[in-house]
């Protein structure tokens, strides 16, 4: 008995440790305001059970209110499972008074009888707009119009002076006064000159406000990329177009409208957006590249290992070499290795790595090379040499792994062993096939005349072949018959997988929870075509989907409310303004657009 109790009250104190070290304590507030702007700082726990909350002065604003405190809870069954969560947010109300960049310290507090803080939060303070920053079009739009002051995009470039292969960043970025706007279509260049690879966007991409130009904006990164240049000289990068929309009120001198809409009409105004060229100015490598220079331009290290030094002959040899550092790791090519000529050596196996960042790939390329000694004896695999440009020094370096000193006894068998999981492990020959042994088997004459011909054996060397071809055609037809089958069930039951996923769109709207309703909604758009033609999503694109739908008879106009209905889904989870309004916008678009391609898309 004593021991049961021992152990309840061991679980007891591991379900509270496990339950306080869930508990989170976070601080939030804008990344920038303007002089003047009053904003919220709120600190947020995750549980009620808290005292003593204190913070250190805050230095850099005036505190209008606060600390204010509210309890919030609420309780989720699904599937049966019931779940609560419970917090208390404490809010203060600032107000920014000078310019500058300033950092709140974290606040401190007890929950769940452990001390907790929280973390910092760093507020940039921008001034005020200037008085006739607007430029030469004047400071604001009219009615009907949206200036070039009041929105536009960039195309920046981290660097306009690299050499070849040096990794630079572009990055598309949209400045907008308009709150309620959203993209119809975008066009990219194509990169001419450059290897590009696209900067996958984590998390929620969020507005924030920038001061450019004498004015304060709300902007957003749209999409980066990062550029190798593959060719010196000036380098052009085209423009990029992208159509916007932007909806405004206008006022209405219509008496009906005065009484009932307050004098405002919405309408929606279509606005052509390019970005200027980039000019990139791209010097050629230093001249004096070393030997074994493999294209390398970044920060690397190599290294090797030898899966053996001692092996038998037939057995395989593997040298791995690891190139690690960041540049444009999947550029370079790979060094060789000389092995001695009684090796029969396999193409390398190449395993990239590798992830994305500002400076270019970093990670690892792991190449794997594979020998085999034929015969037995004592042999030396020299190091290789690694050559690439320092991109700091701005110089060549060059690296060398170690030597390896192979003995090979002589093995038994005939090297029959199977090497897995290697490039071209097709090619690999198995020795005592290559050159047949004569066999001196006892060897039986028979008489002239006496051989097969009109034998069972011999109508059976006509009739066996003939019925396997029959079954072949049996099988084969009755597989293209069940793969066209299978693909016109697919194309059947196409609208009944969209309306299932866009009920789960619905759900996760009503819940509010808008990253997984608009990657929802994205699936369902995407899924749903990719049945209905029955093509592959991996085959789709933006660019190719209008010549799909048009080669199965869908109308333009209808083609153009998709694509639409697409870029709104992309973009309305970055735009500013109402997220409610916008979610339902997107959500009645799409289930409406899907019925309408219902009904057009002919088999």
């Amino acid at each position: 008995m004593r021991k049961l109790i021992v152990i309840l009250i061991a679980l007891m104190a591991y379900g509270s440790q496990a339950l306080a070290d869930k508990v989170t304590f976070t601080a939030s507030a804008p990344d920038a305001v303007v002089v003047g702007e009053q904003f919220k700082l709120s600190f947020t726990v995750t549980t009620q059970n808290v005292k003593e909350f204190q913070i250190p002065a805050i230095k850099g604003f005036d505190v209008l209110m606060g600390p204010s405190s509210s309890k919030q809870s609420s309780t989720q069954i699904i599937n049966g499972n019931v779940t609560s969560s419970s917090i208390v947010v404490f809010t203060y109300i600032l107000m920014a008074t000078n310019v500058g960049e300033y950092t709140i310290p974290g606040a401190s507090i007890v929950a769940e009888g452990n001390q907790m803080v929280s973390n910092s939060v760093k507020i940039k303070v921008l001034p005020q707009d200037q008085a006739g920053s607007g430029g030469q079009n004047g400071g604001g739009s009219s009615g009907t119009s949206v200036s070039n002051q009041d929105l536009f995009i960039k195309a920046i470039a981290s660097k306009t002076t690299v050499f070849e292969q040096e990794a630079f960043v572009l990055t598309y970025k949209i400045y907008t006064r308009e709150t309620n706007l959203r993209l119809e279509n975008a066009k990219l260049p194509d990169f001419k000159g450059f290897h590009s690879q696209e900067i996958e966007m984590t998390g929620e991409s969020r507005w924030t406000q920038e001061h450019e130009n004498g004015r304060n904006y709300f902007t957003t990164v749209y999409r980066q990329f990062v550029l190798f240049p593959q060719q010196s000289g000036k380098l052009l990068i085209d423009p990029a177009q992208f159509q916007m929309i932007i909806r405004k009120p206008v006022q209405s001198d219509d008496p009906f409208d005065a009484f009932f809409n307050g004098g405002s009409n919405v309408v929606d105004i279509r606005k052509t957006i390019a970005t200027p060229k980039i000019a990139v100015n791209v010097s050629p490598l230093p001249e004096g590249k070393p030997v074994g220079f493999s294209g390398g331009v970044g920060e690397f290290t190599i290294s090797s290992s030898i899966n053996s030094k001692e092996v038998k002959t037939n057995d395989a040899i593997t040298i791995k070499l690891v190139i690690s550092g960041t540049g444009n790791l999947k550029l370079i090519s790979e060094p060789k290795i000389k092995f001695p000529d009684d090796f029969e050596v396999y193409d390398p196996k190449v395993d990239n790595q590798v992830r994305l960042t500002r400076e270019g790939l970093t990670g690892s390329r792991i190449i794997e090379y594979l020998a085999i000694p034929r015969h037995a004896g004592s042999y030396k695999i020299p190091g290789v040499t690694f050559s690439y440009f320092d991109i700091r020094s701005k110089s060549y370096k060059t690296l060398k792994t170690e030597e390896y000193v192979v003995n090979v006894e002589k093995g038994t068998g005939n090297a029959d062993q199977v090497i897995a999981n290697f490039t071209n492990k097709e090619d690999l020959k198995v020795l005592g096939e290559d050159i047949r042994y004569i066999k001196q088997n006892k060897v039986t004459f028979h008489p002239k005349g006496s051989f097969i011909y009109g034998s069972m054996t011999y109508w059976l060397f006509y009739i066996i072949p003939a019925f396997a071809f029959i079954i072949f055609i049996i099988v084969y037809r009755k597989q293209a018959s069940e793969n066209a089958n299978v693909a016109k069930m697919r194309t059947k039951k196409a609208n009944k997988v969209a309306t299932k996923r866009m009920k789960l769109a619905g759900k996760l709207l009503s819940e509010n929870k808008k990253d997984a309703f608009y990657d929802e909604v994205l699936k369902t758009l995407w899924g749903y075509i990719s049945d209905k033609l029955n093509i592959p999503v991996s085959r789709l694109s933006k660019d190719n989907i209008e010549e799909k739908l048009r080669n199965h008879g869908v109308n333009e106009e209808l083609i153009k409310e998709f694509l639409n209905a697409l870029n709104e889904c992309e973009f309305a989870r970055f735009a500013p303004g109402d997220e409610n309004q916008a979610m339902d916008k997107v959500y009645s678009s799409s289930v409406e657009v899907i019925s309408k391609m219902e009904n057009s898309i002919k088999h």
